[in-house]
């Protein structure tokens, strides 16, 4: 039996007295895309958020078999577990380039493996290599989150967790960013989605986990999801755009 890249069981996130995550349970297998949808608010960020070790959780977190618990944010980051942002996060005052490098400090590479990293970032989103002495906060919100998946993959993710991707993007740079993320997942590299975007995020993973009011409500394989007339009456209709 394969064990999973990601195990999250029964596990509750709370803020202060208001628990925003309740007995979520959810499974990544090595080389799948799961998404993850839900309204405003549901606690998908939360769940993220959690699963990288920036919120204090309870319940079972394991990354290829192996308790995360113990596990601060940068040794995940060494295991292979990486988070890109809603936000995105850059640091806007430095260029494009030296983001990149930032982005595998937990690797600690030599020159020469560094810079056959920052290359291979450049070959998939040639944009970032034309815009490389830029500062960040100069780009387009398409090549800010070029610039923060170019930066998450400098750090050679096993597992990327993906907030919100396609946020305030034109639906054209929406299908370049999910071309990439299909790409990854072909590459070997697993995917956690989190997505406001329902239809794309449905037709972009294998299998998808309806987050509402902190529970999971939903889950079967993305396909079915989308057939689901309970998801295309909330999800697919005309208002996909909600994010939380």
């Amino acid at each position: 039996m394969t064990t999973p890249m990601l195990e999250i069981g029964d596990l509750h996130v709370s803020y202060g007295q208001v628990e925003a995550v309740r007995g979520v349970s959810l499974t990544l297998l090595p080389g799948q895309i799961v998404s993850v949808i839900g309204p405003n608010g549901a606690g998908k960020t939360t769940l993220l958020a959690a699963a990288m070790g920036l919120l204090p959780s309870r319940g079972t977190l394991r990354f290829e078999g192996d308790s995360l618990h113990e596990l601060d944010v940068e040794a995940r980051v060494e295991r292979g577990l990486v988070l890109v942002p809603e936000k995105r996060e850059l640091f806007s005052a430095l260029s494009v380039i030296d983001n990149l490098r930032l982005g595998a400090y937990a690797r600690r590479l030599g020159h020469a493996a560094l810079k056959q990293r920052i290359d291979a970032v450049y070959a998939r989103f040639p944009r970032l290599a034309e815009r490389r002495s830029q500062m960040a906060s100069t780009l387009s919100g398409g090549e800010r989150q070029m610039l923060a998946l170019g930066r998450a993959l400098m750090s050679a993710p096993r597992l990327l967790m993906l907030d919100e991707p396609s946020l305030g993007l034109a639906p054209l740079i929406v299908r370049d960013i999910l071309t990439i993320v299909r790409g990854l997942r072909d590459e070997g590299v697993a995917i956690l989605l989190v997505e406001q975007n329902a239809r794309a995020a449905l037709e972009t993973s294998d299998h998808g986990y309806v987050l509402e009011t902190g529970e999971i409500a939903l889950s079967g394989a993305s396909a079915e999801l989308a057939g689901d007339p309970r998801v295309q009456a909330t999800y697919l209709g005309g208002g996909t755009d909600d994010h939380g």
